[in-house]
């Protein structure tokens, strides 16, 4: 508010923005049903990827377990365009009615104001999922660009700010533009703490590789690297000639820069051409001032690394050298008549490359920060590639007009998500991101899981959450591609769809099948919010459980005495002793995990969790006001 007042810096206002500010922390929970027949893939991959079908606001504050705990969130939101989202006004003053309004136009006046409405609660969420050191890559085209990278500026911090990515949509101009052919679209890329964030390498290509060679016969590959750097204004006594001892010229770095070795190191490197070298003035202060960018008399008095014989001994010495091959460190070139160059051997090199300018670029060094970047259709794939993938693996018809592209997709993946990480997609569509992050597994053996949320159209009975895009992760799973088979992905999902509102009267009514859902969802088993995923258990000999209900990672069961509002909900000595017999037949830890109303028994090997109140806790809502907890 004061900055505000005061026109300290730049202030995005729309209207019903302090609304908009206020509707993430007002919206409720949801509990979440279990689809078995929608679920599919192996034991591991179902508990750990999760396909939601229902509004992603909803989703966002359902999935309190795992705030703070997602590693990347990438996610296409609606451009805008028209007819791609809906608002309802009744949202401004509760989010949670019911009714999901009216489709947006694109002649509707205040569609703009409408869509950041819409935006803004949801980023504010997108934001509280990550970890500190998280990311998130949020695509977008020109309509909604600077109103987006504004919110996301105010919500993020400018300074968090990784890259504005500029990627090649299409590689053919369209005739039906009156102006300019829109030929790209773009990614903005936001660090939840830019000190913190990671940014990963892309793989090394055999073009980059074949640069470097060995023309001396040096044992290593290498190639020559420009022996300047920047910084000059700072780093002045690095700022000094160097005499070639094939040519007798005085070389200086170009304006601006310095040498990226000091005197010390360009003394022996030069040595081991078999010439004598020394430091020595000369008169080059204006000449070394006009490089550092200061009046030639506040430059720092440097000497100048000079050969000690005279030219013709060091050319004969030098030349014998370069004929006899396994060069020094520093060379001129491979005649020895170019300027100072590094030998930069390939085993030094890091086993990938800076994703900056066009993905096609090689062998950038050092850049300081990843900056504004454009890539190739080539390096991120283009829209109709995005449609044919789809296409290809759950066949024709099925309505997509814009996917992106896998190729965009798993490069983002690989760059901002560690091996292990967590992928959220709160704009799922067509299931893009689940593909893309079960195609890195197979291939690179990694273990990233994914969380997809998407509510499709179901006013139409088309929620292709439960159709398109179950299909199309279905297929790729287990190779089953519409045109033809393709080698099986493997991993796996579990399909869960929001239901009642979270509150201590929805939760005291639910029926044990619903509350089975809710303590999964929810399950917390320690203090913190860490992400606890658990293994929901059935018996193999197709009689249920009494109890049992899940294990964790540390196999240790989780049991719910629950058999409905009405019926057993305590923990009694008698369903204690069914429990650690249950336990003993799944062949699980004697630690007993227990969700019950009451619990009417004292021992050591219960951790017991009450109903309702651990629950709405775990769901961050406070047992009292049953408000959310008012964190970060």
């Amino acid at each position: 508010m004061i900055r505000e007042k005061t026109g300290a810096g730049v202030n995005l206002s729309f209207p019903g923005k302090v609304l908009a500010r206020q509707l993430g922390r007002r919206v409720r929970p949801r509990s979440q049903r279990t689809v078995k027949t929608l679920s599919e893939g192996d034991e591991h991959g179902r508990s750990r990827n999760l396909v939601i079908e229902g509004d992603n606001l909803q989703a966002l504050a359902s999935l309190y377990r795992e705030r703070g705990q997602i590693d990347t969130i990438l996610t296409d939101p609606p451009y805008n365009t028209g007819g791609d989202f809906r608002y309802n006004d009744k949202w401004d003053k509760d989010p949670n009615d019911p009714d999901m309004g009216e489709f947006v136009g694109s002649d509707d006046p205040a569609k703009h104001t409408k869509w950041m409405k819409f935006m803004y609660p949801r980023l504010q969420m997108m934001r509280a999922m990550l970890k500190p050191a998280g990311v998130l890559a949020i695509c977008i085209d020109s309509r909604e660009l600077f109103h987006l990278g504004q919110m996301l500026d105010e919500l993020f911090g400018e300074e968090n700010r990784l890259a504005i990515i500029n990627w090649q949509k299409s590689y053919s101009p369209r005739s039906d533009n009156r102006h300019v052919s829109t030929a790209t679209e773009y990614v903005l890329v936001y660090a939840k703490d830019e000190r913190l964030a990671k940014t990963g390498l892309q793989p090394r290509t055999a073009s980059m590789d074949a640069r470097y060679r060995n023309p001396d016969g040096d044992t290593r590959v290498w190639k020559g690297e420009n022996f300047s750097g920047p910084k000059a204004l700072t780093h002045q006594g690095m700022v000094y000639g160097i005499q070639s001892p094939f040519t007798g010229d005085i070389h200086y770095p170009p304006s601006g820069k310095c040498w990226r070795g000091p005197q010390v190191d360009a003394l022996r490197w030069l040595s081991d051409w078999g010439v004598e070298y020394e430091l020595r003035e000369v008169s080059d202060a204006e000449t070394r001032a006009a490089i550092v960018g200061v009046p030639a008399g506040e430059v720092r008095k440097v000497k100048a690394v000079m050969l000690k014989a005279d030219l013709a001994t060091a050319q004969l010495a030098a030349e014998a050298r370069r004929r006899a091959g396994d060069w020094p460190r520093l060379v001129f070139g491979l005649d020895g008549l170019g300027r100072p160059q590094q030998k930069k051997y390939l085993e030094d090199v890091k086993q990938g490359r800076v994703p900056m300018t066009y993905w096609a670029d090689d062998d950038v060094d050092e850049p300081d920060v990843l900056g504004d970047v454009s890539w190739d259709h080539e390096e991120s794939g283009h829209s109709q590639s995005g449609v044919n993938e789809l296409t290809a693996v759950v066949g024709a018809g099925h309505g997509f007009e814009t996917v992106k592209p896998m190729k965009l997709m798993t490069k983002l993946i690989q760059i901002w998500c560690p091996p292990n990480g967590t992928v959220l997609d709160p704009f799922a569509g067509s299931g893009t991101t689940g593909h893309a992050v079960l195609k890195l597994n197979h291939d690179q053996g990694t273990d990233r899981r994914f969380i997809l949320v998407e509510q499709g159209r179901p006013e139409n009975g088309d929620s292709y959450a439960k159709t398109l895009t179950v299909d199309r992760l279905r297929r790729v799973i287990g190779g089953g591609w519409a045109k033809k088979k393709h080698a099986p992905l493997g991993g796996g999902f579990t399909f869960k769809t929001l239901e009642k509102k979270v509150d201590a009267k929805t939760l005291l009514l639910m029926e044990r099948d619903e509350m089975i859902d809710t303590v999964i969802a929810s399950h917390s088993s320690t203090g913190s919010r860490r992400s606890a995923v658990l293994i929901p258990l059935s018996d193999k000999d197709d009689e249920p459980y009494t109890y049992l209900v899940a294990k964790n990672a540390s196999n240790e069961g989780i049991y719910l005495v629950w058999s409905g509002a009405d019926s057993n909900t305590d923990l009694t000595e008698e369903a204690y002793e069914a429990i650690t017999e249950e336990a003993d037949k799944a062949g699980l830890a004697e630690v007993y995990h227990v969700y019950s109303r009451r619990n009417l028994l004292v021992t050591d090997d219960v951790v017991w969790y009450q109903i309702p109140d651990r629950i709405l806790s775990d769901f961050g809502l406070d047992v009292r006001t049953e408000s959310f907890t008012e964190e970060g």
